[in-house]
């Protein structure tokens, strides 16, 4: 039986020159960076050395980079940030999707709460929103449009230039949850018009527990830690050196490296998608093309995503469903809801994110495995079998 690992969404397994990249700074050049001796100075030395090396693979300048514990961290403070902005300007709108990470609704759900308006724009099927969407929902009360980057789900690429664009010429702050797309696709926020970004180490094959927030000069952040002088004052506690070590050298070589992973990648997503497409009365969830190059998201009527995940990690396929056991009740991922996907169908999806590593063979075992498991939860399924009897219509033809 095969081993494979199709979470990569979720976590990724940290690259050697990462590992390499921390070992010095836990018995070596262990210095407090904001100590004055020479021990502690070196420390600080490294740590801007990893700033000024991230502000590079980003576009933008050194200062401009906080490191934070990761992206939920970052998303929190990009848009408090902004909204604290806005509301000593007397603006208190802001404008995101249905299909943000829950960094981002929980953030503006404790805002609508303060007495913030939110406007969250609808996804389209293919789980995209248009730059239109965008500006014709910018009022003159808006001070924050945040749109992600890529869906951590179902891996959609979002037109964040053009929406960079309209925001920027609507004097409009320009947020995006940029998690899945930090390492995989290029970012250069000067070009792209982006005034705040999230990004977190460990999606890109660094360490967990530590991220970024880039802020465009000029941006005010509010503290969401208070303390010490560090990141210019700006997120209290003593920088996690070697943590930071090992995201610098992971992003670098990501970037460094991302035009030869895409290259092997796309093509065995889509010899994937086009594998699991043969499965009956399935779906693929979102655009088959505008998607990152390792994300497939796939919907198959008839099953339990939970049941799929339990059985395929017996055959040692190791993915995610975008359904979630909560308090022991099923709730169907607000994600699919949001691009239309009904309740019953949004419960049995997959979600398979590949890596550098991945095969042709394992693409192909992965296949079979999920056929496989699909055809036996549905033989035991009496859903499927009220839907064969035509007691109950198909949703997914």
């Amino acid at each position: 039986m095969m081993h494979i690992y199709a979470d990569n969404a979720a976590t990724t397994k940290m690259s050697p020159e990462a590992i390499a990249a921390m070992l010095p700074y836990f018995d070596q050049e262990y210095g407090n960076p904001s100590s004055l001796h020479s021990v502690g100075q070196r420390a600080n030395q490294a740590l801007q050395d990893a700033r000024s090396r991230i502000a590079r693979q980003l576009g933008c300048q050194p200062q401009e980079i906080l490191f934070t514990s990761g992206g939920s961290e970052a998303d929190n403070q990009a848009i408090l940030s902004a909204a604290r902005l806005g509301e000593r300007k007397g603006k208190k709108h802001i404008i995101s999707t249905a299909f943000e990470h829950h960094a981002v609704l929980h953030t503006l759900k404790k805002l609508e709460k303060e007495g913030f308006a939110v406007t969250l724009l609808d996804v389209h099927e293919n789980g995209l929103v248009t730059p239109q969407q965008v500006e014709d929902a910018i009022r003159e009360d808006t001070c924050l449009v945040s749109i992600m980057y890529a869906n951590n789900e179902i891996g959609t690429i979002q037109p964040v230039e053009a929406i960079g664009e309209i925001c920027r010429r609507r004097g409009v702050l320009f947020h995006t949850d940029a998690v899945q797309a930090a390492g995989h696709l290029s970012i250069d926020v000067v070009k792209q018009n982006i005034d705040l970004l999230a990004l977190s180490a460990h999606k890109f094959h660094g360490p967990k527990g530590i991220g970024v927030l880039y802020a465009r000069r000029g941006v005010p952040l509010i503290n969401l830690i208070e303390g010490g002088a560090q990141e210019r004052g700006k997120r209290g506690g003593t920088e996690n050196i070697p943590a930071i070590m090992g995201m610098a050298a992971a992003l670098e070589q990501a970037c460094g490296n991302m035009d030869a992973v895409n290259t092997k990648l796309i093509p065995l997503r889509d010899r994937l998608i086009q594998g699991l497409s043969q499965i009956p009365h399935s779906i693929l969830n979102g655009d088959a093309q505008s998607r990152l190059p390792g994300n497939v998201n796939f919907c198959f009527e008839g099953i339990e995503g939970e049941a799929l995940l339990l059985l395929l990690d017996d055959k040692g396929v190791y993915a995610s469903s975008g359904s979630a056991c909560t308090s022991g009740s099923l709730d169907p991922s607000h994600v699919l809801l949001a691009i239309g996907r009904p309740h019953e169908i949004a419960h049995g999806s997959l979600r398979l994110s590949l890596s550098q590593e991945t095969t042709q063979e394992e693409v192909d075992y992965i296949i079979e495995a999920v056929s496989d498991t699909v055809a036996y939860l549905r033989s035991i399924s009496p859903v499927w079998r009220d839907l064969l009897e035509g007691k109950q219509n198909f949703v997914i033809q």
